[in-house]
């Protein structure tokens, strides 16, 4: 609120003017917006240093982490995973969301190191370019359609969610994955690229919000390559 001042001038009181310019600070403090464009660079690096980190760990480490216990891997990954994403979602620190994006993309670099042994470098080099491909697919499509890929959310949620419960009772009951399933899963991480790309350009274009896209995006792409690369090993079987 603005009041005069018993010298004629003006000052401000009250709590509203308060909270608005502690606010002002905060949000400086944490990253001002930036361009469309230096924002949708800012995720394709970071999604590329993600990557990137996985290519490290993957041809360095392999024989290290072909060692470790499968429980105790399983174990740490969901629980480093589970944490980063958490802290990348709830926090508007570009610099702990960048945190929390490490603790998917490490656990995740050490269970490829794992997955990619015995597999052929042919079919690896298909899967990453059909990814790639496919990714780059998406990303034109829901540049294009947006509105469309966002009104996927809730439908993408419900089937992945009974997609986990199949796949659970699968390797319980010590079932193989059939075909079919790597297929419907590579659908739906397609879509899912779609939606998350989407998402992250309906955000406000700050630093905390391109980590965060990141997060969505990697796990996303990761998983299609997954699916391809099985899809192609039981090809050349």
């Amino acid at each position: 609120m603005r009041r005069v001042s018993s010298d004629g001038g003006y000052s401000y009181s009250g709590t509203n003017y308060e909270s608005q310019h502690h606010y002002s600070n905060k949000s400086w403090s944490i990253g001002s917006e930036m361009s469309r464009a230096a924002y949708n660079g800012l995720i394709g690096v970071i999604l590329l240093y993600g990557f990137g980190l996985n290519v490290l760990l993957v041809t360095t480490c392999a024989q290290y982490f072909a060692n470790i216990n499968p429980i105790a891997l399983i174990i740490g990954y969901l629980v480093l995973s589970i944490t980063g994403i958490v802290m990348s979602r709830k926090s508007d620190n570009p610099w702990v969301s960048f945190l929390g994006y490490n603790l998917v993309v490490v656990p995740i670099g050490i269970v490829l190191s794992v997955c990619l042994q015995g597999q052929s470098v042919v079919s690896i080099t298909h899967a990453l370019a059909t990814t790639a491909g496919v990714v780059t697919i998406m990303l034109i499509a829901s540049t294009m359609f947006p509105n469309i890929f966002l009104s996927l959310g809730r439908i993408l949620g419900l089937t992945l969610f009974a997609i986990i419960i199949v796949e659970l009772l699968l390797a319980i009951f010590g079932v193989a994955t059939p075909t079919f399933l790597d297929v419907i899963v590579a659908g739906l991480f397609c879509l899912y690229i779609g939606y998350d790309w989407a998402k992250a350009q309906s955000e406000d274009p700050t630093p905390d919000a391109a980590v965060d896209a990141c997060v969505g995006l990697y796990l996303d792409i990761v998983n299609l390559f997954l699916r391809i690369l099985s899809l192609y090993s039981r090809r050349r079987d």
